[in-house]
């Protein structure tokens, strides 16, 4: 395929300045040097589905980063959830090999609507301080608006060499730890992404034991979403005021299953205007991993 030519006037401005970027604002910054594209699609049920998808067919120029392999550490101990955030300079070496580096700017997309798993690719990427963004509506949307696609063997792009160029510190706040999260006050609002029936702990099909840890507010990460793409954005300040209920926006802790989805929700607080969430990377599963943790059931 031949490579991308931007429209003369091009410039990454078109993307505008929040987390989230529309297909035609993609379109037309398409081929603009420093702008990567980050395929993220990801099948928990069958996890080598996504890379499959990705040399099948991608947007043009996408490399490919795997939740399982790329952003996720999974050699690390139960206690750290299903999926452990990878170690900084292991993804900052993955990202040079496809040809990302400090100062760049990268569209990430998948197929789950953000949640699997563009939202955890956007919130690593923006910790180590790149100028990451999420593609509303990912590949459906994409495909939808007749984008264009490549296919065929995908060409390795060349290794980013890194002499001269710092990357910035990741600030460890974006996170916060198993003791502290147990010792909270009320002041700091727990908010859980996993769907309903889960944190009720009706059914629970991926760990070892069933319900929420106390305290927590269930919002599934999928009341973010309208018709495929996030909600606009005064409406989802507006919900989610509404649900921290009068506290500090920059007080919400946001957890899921494994810390993936719940990454969409940190992105639907900054489209929406609101400070970056922590974090609870273990989330339930590494919560449980601990057989003496406290669970609650039941609705909030």
């Amino acid at each position: 395929m031949s490579p991308m030519i931007p429209a003369p006037d091009a410039t990454l401005s078109h993307l505008g300045h929040t987390p989230l970027v529309s297909v035609e604002a993609l379109r037309s910054a398409l081929g603009i040097p420093g702008l990567h594209l980050v395929d993220a699609r990801f099948d928990l049920a069958v996890p080598a589905a996504g890379e499959r998808a990705w040399r099948q067919a991608r947007l043009p120029g996408a490399v490919h980063l795997d939740l399982d392999r790329d952003l996720s550490d999974h050699s690390r101990p139960a206690i750290e959830g299903r999926h452990p955030l990878p170690a900084s300079d292991v993804l900052r070496a993955a990202l040079a090999e496809r040809g990302i580096g400090p100062g760049d700017t990268v569209v990430v997309y998948d197929a789950g609507n953000g949640a699997m798993a563009a939202a955890r690719a956007w919130w690593l990427l923006r910790g180590l301080g790149l100028d990451a963004r999420v593609l509303d509506g990912g590949f459906a949307a994409w495909q939808a608006a007749g984008g264009l696609l490549e296919d065929g063997d995908p060409v390795p792009p060349a290794a980013r060499i890194m002499e001269g160029r710092e990357w910035p510190a990741v600030d460890p706040a974006r996170c916060i730890g198993r003791d502290a999260l147990a010792a909270r006050g009320p002041e700091v609002l727990l908010v859980d992404a996993r769907p309903a029936e889960r944190f009720r702990g009706d059914v629970e099909p991926l760990d070892p034991r069933a319900g929420h840890i106390p305290g927590a507010r269930s919002r599934p990460f999928s009341a973010n979403l309208e018709g495929g793409r996030f909600k606009a954005a005064d409406r989802l300040a507006a919900e989610w005021r509404d649900l921290i209920e009068g506290r500090d926006p920059a007080a919400v802790v946001v957890s899921c299953g494994s810390g993936v989805t719940a990454c969409h929700h940190a992105l639907a607080m900054v489209q929406a205007g609101l400070p970056m969430p922590r974090l609870f990377a273990p989330s339930w599963s590494g919560w449980v991993a601990d057989p003496a943790a406290p669970v609650a059931t039941g609705p909030d």
